[in-house]
């Protein structure tokens, strides 16, 4: 699991292994199973998750009972609620594991440590939060603008993988549409 977090900081910043022995010091493994929560609703988040193998969702639950699905976590992608980890109050999403899944942790209590120490590591975090914000306007953009089918094919465009390894409701609940509706444009779409 470790080599996999190597090869992913390595390919975006230089690293020595000197200084991975300090990334590795700080850093807790963790496999989840299929459906098993990383973050409940409810309890407090003190990590960064770094997922190197399965897929994660990020999810809140209406009072109607319906799943309003926030974000998909697959290989190489980070989790984690981070209202949540910076006002040290109750998590209002749940992360759970949609595949057997492996991650990396990084306590709130050592993640300075490390961006202190790796100057790299520091410049590309603030560059992934920077780019994280632009994903999110994007996202809220085409979540107040863009029609359902629109919506379904900026997905595949930007979420390629996730066709294969996502049932429809789930993506329909992404887009933030029906699951009827987004058959109904799937189909509008093959027709084409």
């Amino acid at each position: 699991m470790l080599d996999e977090f190597y090869k992913y900081l390595s390919s975006k910043f230089p690293l020595t292994e000197e200084e991975f022995e300090l990334v590795k010091q700080v850093s807790i493994t963790k496999k989840l199973r299929k459906r098993q929560y990383l973050l409940q609703e409810g309890d407090i988040w003190r990590y960064n998750a770094f997922v190197c193998k399965g897929l994660l969702r990020t999810y809140r639950v209406d009072e109607k009972g319906l799943e309003h699905i926030i974000q998909f976590s697959s290989e190489n992608w980070w989790a984690g609620d981070r209202q949540s980890y910076h006002s040290e109050e109750p998590a209002r999403y749940n992360i759970d594991a949609f595949e057997d899944s492996e991650v990396i942790l990084i306590s709130k209590e050592d993640f300075p440590i490390l961006l202190q120490k790796l100057p790299a590591f520091d410049a590309f975090m603030k560059n992934l939060m920077e780019r994280s914000f632009i994903a999110l306007q994007n996202r809220v953009h085409s979540n107040i603008t863009f029609t359902a089918e629109e919506k379904y094919t900026d997905f595949i465009k930007t979420h390629p993988g996730m066709l294969n390894r996502v049932p429809q409701h789930m993506i329909a609940s992404f887009l933030g549409i029906t699951p009827e509706t987004l058959s109904r444009v799937r189909n509008q779409i093959f027709k084409k």
